[in-house]
């Protein structure tokens, strides 16, 4: 499997919400890739967890939901490392 424009292998670090913002639009994994100019495929596995998205998607996630990023990606468990 090639690497999905947009967006890079999850490092395991990162939900989201994707998929219930998505239900909450009443959009199809389709129609919200054809918003975001994705493929289904990329939109299916940032939904899941497989990919992280780059950080222009990431903003264009957000503008499309009108809410903040981390309104959709939260960090699983984060701290600083000296």
């Amino acid at each position: 499997v090639g690497a999905l424009p947009g967006a890079q292998p999850a490092d395991g670090l990162m939900q989201n919400r994707l998929s219930a913002l998505r239900a909450e639009h009443g959009w199809s994994q389709q129609r919200m890739a054809e918003l975001l100019g994705v493929s289904r495929q990329t939109v299916i596995s940032l939904e899941r967890g497989r990919f992280d998205p780059s950080l222009p998607l990431a903003f264009n996630l957000a503008t499309l939901f009108h809410c903040r990023i981390e309104d959709i990606f939260t960090p699983e468990q984060w701290s600083p490392t000296e």
